[in-house]
Formats: structure tokens, C-alpha cells, sequence
């Protein structure tokens, strides 16, 4: 039988609140202080208090003992996050410190029984899987993202600038209650010269790029989409179908009890096979995401990692980014299953290669 959302929120955060008594119970603490932005959007079920986008540190703390939570903020914020957050319905009692004081958060979470920690890859661990409200959640702002890329593309015209395209994607997201975390908008020779083309205030003619990685409740959903103005140079069509070569052998490795050593292990051959051997060291290669951009970083040769040998279940989202100097990239967000990877980034309106998002040639409306 289903609850109101609200009985739903309140049973995820009870299940987190579990969760981190038994490690505060493991490490003998006193309790637990959350700080980081994530973190708090975690064990509140996506509140976040966003004065600054993108800023990892909160002005909403959170503070958890064996017999309490609380919730720790400034005497600026609190109304408002009395008024409207639902902190107190969720367990949170909430506290204020004046602004003005330094470490004035720091000294209210010490005497509510909190203990600042070096627990963050700990706390990484406890939510790489996902909650099915949180896969919810999810697979909203992964649709939305999608959308917003897709549509933005869709209205590019040949000779547009590329801060034109940029601006389009980011108010799209505006008005879904997201924001691009990270957002790359860049066209034409320099994407095959550059990993990031950052929006320059210069026109594009021939090939666009577009990468977001979405934010929103504390979630984020990353995703890339190509759009070219006429048939693709070979170079640029060997370059996307390597990435994607590369894309396909590495997801086939996501099964739930492979280890993530594994999948990089089949990421690295892959570059080999395609004819790139070690490429992977030029650029970022993506990995679990959630409730950062990536949860962690992991490459083929860190062995020594404890998220080597970590093993993917299911509920694990995962978005891999792998990519071929000279234009070749591959990014969408998925969910990891019993049955597989599922693509999160879906908007059901863009021509595909192969199952996956392919370059939209805007002459035709079709794959290029």
C-alpha cells in the first residue's frame, strides 16, 4: 500500500537515519556533523538550501547521535527553512547560530553531540545505492536534463553563438528547479581541439557539443548530445564511433557483482581495441554519480583504491565518459538493474546509433 510522499520522505530518511547510527555505533562516536552539500541533500531526501550553486559547503548542517537529529543553520536562513523545508516533520529539530559568529555553526552542532569526522568515503559508500524514491527522483531530472540539452539543440541554427546555445540549455533547466553544475556548450573546430569548449561568445557552423551535468534536490544527472549542420568529416565520425565502441564495452562489464576494478578493466581494453591504446589518461572517464558529479574517481591502474574491489548493485547510476581526441565523447546517466543498465537520459525525441543517442544532423532531423 502506498503513503502519502510525505510518510514515503519520512520512512527514506528514517532508513538513512539507521544507517548512520550503526556507523557512528562502529567508530565509537558521539555522533555524527553533516556539512557538505550533498551529504544533506542525502539525509533529507533532496533538501537543499542553495544560496550559492555548486558551493559543496551547506548552510544547513546536520547533526545525528545515537538518540537525536537536529539540523543546525543561521539566524538568516531558519525562517525560511522553518516556514517551508519540513525539517521538523522528517525528526530534524532545528537550531540557529548567529551569522555574524565564526564557526558559529561549528560551535552549535559541538553541543548538540556532534563530531566532525573523516567519514566522507564512508558516507559515499551508504549511498552509492540508491533508495527507490531516490531512483525516482532521479530518473525525473535525467529525462528533464535530456530534454533540456535536446530541445536547446534542436533550435540551434548554423552561425548561432555558442553562449546563445549555453544560455538555452541553462534556462531550461531553470525552469524545471535545475541547474547546470557543470554546463560546456562549444562548436566546430574547437571540439575537435578541446575536451572542454567552453562557451566563447563565437558562432557555430558546422558541429555543436553540449554537456550538463544537472543538479537538482542534491542529485545530478550528467549527459552529452552532438548536433551538426550537414554530413560529418570521417575524422569526426571515426572519433564518435570509437567513444562509442568504448562506451558499449564498458557498460556491458556493469553487471550487479562485477567490481568497479572490473569495469575499468574492460574500459581500458576497450581504448585498445578501438585503436587507442591508455587514452583514458587524457580525460575525465565518468563513473557513479549521485549525489556529486562523480562519487568518486577511479582509473585502471589505482588497484590500491578501496572503490576497486567495490562491488555495482543494483541501484548503483552510473555515467561514463569516455572520449577520442578529435570529437569523439559518449555520456548519458544510467541506473543500474537486475536486468541491466537502464538510460536514465532519455527524452524519447533524438535519433539514435547503435541503442544510443547519435549525432542529430538539424538539415535532415535525422541521425548524421
Amino acid at each position: 500500500m502506498f503513503g502519502s510522499s510525505e510518510q514515503i520522505m519520512a520512512a527514506e530518511v528514517e532508513a538513512k537515519l539507521v544507517l548512520l547510527r550503526a556507523l557512528i555505533e562502529r567508530h565509537g562516536l558521539p555522533g555524527l556533523v553533516l556539512t557538505d552539500a550533498g551529504e544533506v541533500a542525502w539525509l533529507t531526501g533532496g533538501i537543499t538550501n542553495r544560496i550559492e550553486p555548486g558551493n559543496p559547503s551547506s548552510p544547513l548542517w546536520l547533526v545525528v547521535t545515537p538518540t537525536s537529529a537536529a539540523a543546525v543553520t543561521t539566524n538568516v536562513e531558519r525562517p525560511r527553512l522553518e516556514a517551508e523545508a519540513g525539517l521538523e516533520a522528517l525528526g530534524f529539530e532545528l537550531h540557529e547560530a548567529p551569522w555574524y559568529e565564526p564557526d558559529g555553526l561549528a560551535r552549535t552542532a559541538r553541543e548538540l553531540g556532534g563530531a566532525a569526522s573523516e567519514l566522507g568515503d564512508e558516507l559515499i559508500a551508504l549511498r552509492l545505492a540508491l533508495l527507490p524514491p531516490e531512483r525516482e527522483r532521479l530518473e525525473t531530472l535525467a529525462a528533464d536534463t535530456a530534454a533540456a540539452l535536446e530541445q536547446a539543440l534542436l533550435a540551434w541554427e548554423p552561425g548561432q553563438l555558442d553562449l546563445d546555445v549555453q544560455a538555452r540549455v541553462a534556462e531550461r533547466l531553470e525552469r524545471v528547479g535545475a541547474f547546470g553544475a557543470c554546463l560546456i556548450v562549444g562548436g566546430d573546430e574547437r571540439v575537435e581541439r578541446f575536451r572542454h569548449p567552453l562557451a566563447a561568445g563565437k558562432p557555430i557552423a558546422r558541429l555543436v557539443m553540449a554537456v550538463v551535468v544537472a543538479e537538482r534536490g542534491g542529485l545530478h544527472a550528467a549527459a552529452t548530445r552532438f548536433a551538426c549542420a550537414g554530413r560529418l568529416p570521417e575524422r569526426i565520425r571515426s572519433a564518435q564511433a570509437a567513444a562509442r565502441a568504448v562506451e558499449h564495452a564498458t557498460h556491458r562489464a556493469c553487471v550487479v557483482g562485477a567490481t568497479y576494478g572490473e569495469v575499468l578493466g574492460a574500459l581500458d581494453r576497450a581504448y585498445a581495441a578501438a585503436g587507442h591504446p591508455g587514452a583514458w589518461r587524457e580525460h575525465y572517464q565518468g563513473g557513479p554519480i549521485g549525489y556529486r558529479q562523480r562519487e568518486f574517481e577511479l582509473v585502471p591502474t589505482q588497484s590500491e583504491s578501496r572503490w576497486f574491489s567495490t562491488t555495482l548493485e543494483e541501484g548503483h547510476a552510473l555515467a561514463w565518459n569516455p572520449s577520442i581526441r578529435g570529437g569523439g565523447k559518449a555520456e548519458d546517466t544510467y541506473l543500474l538493474e537486475q536486468g541491466g543498465l537502464r538510460r536514465l537520459t532519455n527524452s524519447d525525441a533524438w535519433p539514435l546509433a547503435d541503442g544510443r543517442p547519435a549525432v542529430l544532423d538539424v538539415v535532415t532531423g535525422e541521425a548524421a
